[in-house]
């Protein structure tokens, strides 16, 4: 199997943002944010060819992912360039001291302009399921949604995630009504010729490992027809 080869230069214009301690970096979906041993091409190895040339860095390169997006999701993913960060970024992480923030385009109308979904979720076959409380498995999964301006022909949603379980913000939309449009996995009816969805990380706010202050990191939308 020929090695993946990455063209550093060609990650400049998705760089959110980068000093010594972090990486932020808006992923393009389609792209895996992490090698998954399949030998496909993922984010982490590109941000860390990417630190590897613009810092001139000719050994071993410290980066690790601090969270991970769905492959068919776009968006901000952090990464931690040393293990003081990666340490501190996960402790926030396991405390919920981290604050996402993801638009979405769905098709149907959820009705209230702004709600609370509760839910508990079953994870099998590559697929959340919504279960029962007590349910094998079953993790409760909260999320909060506000309407935002309607893009083309769908509801735009920002959601803010209270919990991160395996395809929430997937499978709650979907078992209101209003499956992410493109994801025909949650009932999409929408087709989407490259497999992207309609669910971009928009906003990351977390505070910094080491200045110890609040950072907001945005990612601009992708170029895709969804969203524009």
């Amino acid at each position: 199997m020929n090695e993946i080869q990455y063209n550093a230069a060609e990650l400049d214009e998705l760089i959110l943002f980068a000093d010594n301690h972090l990486l932020a970096v808006n992923k393009p979906a389609g792209l895996l944010t992490q090698d998954s041993g399949t030998g496909l091409r993922n984010l982490e190895d590109w941000a860390r060819e990417w630190v590897r040339v613009d810092k001139n860095k000719p050994g071993a390169v410290f980066l690790n992912a601090v969270h991970r997006i769905d492959k068919v999701v776009s968006g901000v993913v952090l990464f931690a360039r040393t293990s003081k960060a990666l340490s501190r970024l996960n402790e926030d992480v396991r405390k919920r001291n981290v604050k996402k923030v993801y638009h979405v385009l769905v098709e149907g109308d959820p009705g209230k302009p702004t709600d609370k979904l509760v839910h508990w979720l079953s994870h099998e076959n590559h697929k959340a399921r919504i279960c029962k409380e007590g349910h094998k498995g079953a993790q409760r999964a909260v999320l909060s949604y506000r309407k935002r301006p309607p893009v083309g022909n769908f509801q735009c949603l920002e959601v803010d995630l209270e919990t991160g379980r395996y395809h929430q913000i997937r499978a709650q939309l979907s078992a209101i009504g209003c499956p992410i449009v493109g994801d025909a996995k949650y009932g999409s009816k929408t087709k989407s010729p490259d497999g992207a969805i309609a669910l971009h990380s928009r906003e990351l706010h977390v505070m910094h490992p080491t200045q110890k202050e609040w950072i907001k990191i945005e990612a601009p939308y992708p170029e895709h027809s969804f969203w524009h």
